[in-house]
């Protein structure tokens, strides 16, 4: 048993699932000042109140085991990213200050204050997340001693920037399906017209980060081409394997097609669970993608491929690998029954009591 390869599946897991559930109220923070009125914002607030905070534990527990699990990768990643890491942490604070300050006064200028808090925090937090899978791919100057080599600057590019607008479209998308579940009546039709546009947005971008990823990174799509392009030295029982990871990868592929066109189909028939299901896959798919076509590498970098941090030259010892790998099929069960139980207590339409926000 291969427990670099079982490491990147479980850290790949805990970043779905991030995506998946903090990408919804991601998503609705970015629209929250779409909505009008304190009654209908204080509606939007509530729809991810009692699930918010639960959806950062799976950051949290990603970013702990990475730290455990590949620790030169978590050196490095921090060490490069540390000015925008620093503004992501502030957007987030702020963000679930706003949350739970909002509704502390009944001044409107307090009110406004917080909700545009709340609503601005989610958006730079949203694109920072997506510049930094972008530099991921794109590749940063990493040295010999793996050390990044550049600045700030040196992060932001067109394709980080375009990948950075691209996950802001994608999660308010998928915050656009979650409120037409939690929201009914005027508030809820207003959400299905916006979600008819952010559709077309999300849409196109796929589209045009797609294209200018294969333009630029041809490499993503070694592990979908059945073993002819070879950029990598493979693993063994990776190199034996290869034709089923590439046919798993295009399966992967048309069960995504299927999810993106299911939304508007979703949109225009009313389902919307399974629209919110389906812009959950599509996120899914996405974050597949990008662990399928960098794997093995994590950080890749553009100074010399010799440079670039993978599941085995940044990971920790075998019997670390194995320790935490016995601890974590017994922990992950709670955690996934933790959120499971959350949201089913909390189902159906959002509804103000006396203990909302």
């Amino acid at each position: 048993m291969d427990y670099h390869i079982l490491w990147y599946i479980i850290i790949g897991i805990l970043l779905m699932g991030y995506a998946v559930l903090d990408g919804f109220d991601l998503g609705v923070g970015a629209l929250h000042l779409f909505s009008k009125g304190d009654h209908e914002r204080r509606i939007v607030l509530n729809s991810i109140g009692p699930v918010w905070d639960g959806n950062e534990v799976w950051l949290i527990t990603a970013g702990g085991a990475l730290f455990a699990a590949f620790p030169e990768v978590y050196a490095t990643a921090f060490s490069s990213f540390y000015l925008p890491f620093m503004f992501l942490l502030f957007s987030l604070i702020f963000r679930a200050v706003s949350i739970e300050f909002r509704s502390k006064e009944e001044s409107p200028r307090w009110r406004k204050f917080w909700d545009i808090g709340f609503s601005v925090g989610s958006i730079v937090a949203t694109i920072l997340y997506g510049v930094a899978i972008g530099n991921v791919i794109n590749g940063f100057p990493i040295g010999a001693d793996k050390e990044f080599q550049g600045n700030v600057l040196t992060l932001l590019s067109p394709y980080t920037i375009l990948t950075g607008v691209f996950n802001l479209a994608m999660f308010s998308l998928h915050g656009a399906m979650y409120l037409i579940v939690k929201t009914e009546g005027e508030l809820q039709a207003r959400i299905k017209k916006i979600s008819f546009k952010l559709y077309g947005i999300f849409f196109s971008l796929y589209a045009l980060v797609t294209i200018v990823t294969l333009i630029k990174h041809p490499t993503m799509l070694a592990n979908f081409s059945f073993g002819k392009i070879a950029p990598l030295t493979y693993h063994p029982i990776i190199a034996n394997h290869i034709d089923m990871i590439s046919t798993v990868s295009w399966g992967i592929v048309f069960l995504n097609m299927l999810a993106i066109i299911n939304i508007p189909r979703c949109l225009i028939q009313g389902k919307e669970l399974q629209g919110l299901i389906s812009s959950g896959c599509t996120i899914l798919a996405v974050v597949l993608f990008f662990s399928l076509g960098l794997f093995p590498n994590m950080l890749v970098s553009s100074m010399s491929p010799d440079y670039s941090i993978t599941i085995y030259t940044g990971a920790s010892s075998v019997y670390t690998l194995t320790t935490m790998f016995h601890v974590a099929i017994f922990g992950m069960p709670f955690v996934l029954l933790y959120t499971g139980l959350i949201y089913w207590t909390y189902r159906g339409k959002t509804k103000l009591g006396k203990d909302s926000y």
